[in-house]
């Protein structure tokens, strides 16, 4: 005669499909509720808008997990999913300067709020206008300084031509009639020597008046 057997393994079948069902239901409950414990290796942008961050997730290239203050300025301005569609219309060569780019204008827009970055680019104008002005004045400062260094050579040419004059002795220059004089004994004798003109003489005549060396 068998004796009698205990199946015990029938109801340890049971309780563990039971268990695996439950953990199921855990693990579907979680997925429809979008929520999964984050790790160290989330981005900036998962952990701020406290979802799960996929393997191909956009926004973890260009936002690291320690980052959460960068991206949470772009949010503010922009919008998560704003943000989402131009990286991806975007290059991905470009995105991080895309990236670079929409932090640079959400903090600009936060520090200003009125004129955001045209506040910045007028005030990085101004500040060029100035710098061109201050270089137009040392231009020209520079510009009389060369003049001014220039000025010494110029003297000494004329202080060497002065002493050259100096050692050089030049027999004084003779003193000759005054023109007037000149001119009263010219026209005497002229006039003593020569009859006057008559209407009809030639003009031929004048050349015989001597010339005067």
């Amino acid at each position: 005669m068998q004796a009698p057997t205990c199946d015990l393994a029938k109801p340890m079948g049971k309780e563990t499909a039971n268990t695996n069902t439950i953990e199921k239901w855990k693990e579907d409950l979680r997925a429809m509720k979008g929520y999964e414990p984050r790790s160290s290796s989330s981005c900036a942008a998962c952990k701020f808008l406290k979802r799960r961050c996929i393997p191909n997730c956009i926004f973890a290239p260009y936002f690291r997990s320690d980052e959460c203050k960068k991206f949470a300025k772009v949010h503010k301005v922009f919008g998560a999913s704003n943000v989402s569609k131009i990286l991806i219309e975007v290059p991905e060569e470009q995105r991080e300067d895309t990236v670079n780019s929409l932090a640079y204008e959400a903090e600009a827009r936060l520090r200003d709020p009125i004129y955001g970055c045209i506040g910045a680019i007028a005030l990085l104008q101004r500040k060029m206008v100035e710098l061109q002005h201050d270089l137009a004045i040392a231009k020209d400062r520079l510009a009389r300084y060369a003049a001014a260094a220039t000025t010494p050579s110029t003297t000494t040419t004329t202080a060497t031509t002065d002493t050259f004059n100096s050692h050089v002795s030049l027999p004084p220059f003779p003193e000759f009639f005054s023109f007037a004089d000149f001119n009263d004994n010219f026209c005497h004798t002229s006039s003593s020597q020569s009859p006057p003109l008559t209407r009809h003489e030639s003009v031929d005549d004048f050349i015989q008046i001597p010339y005067i060396l």
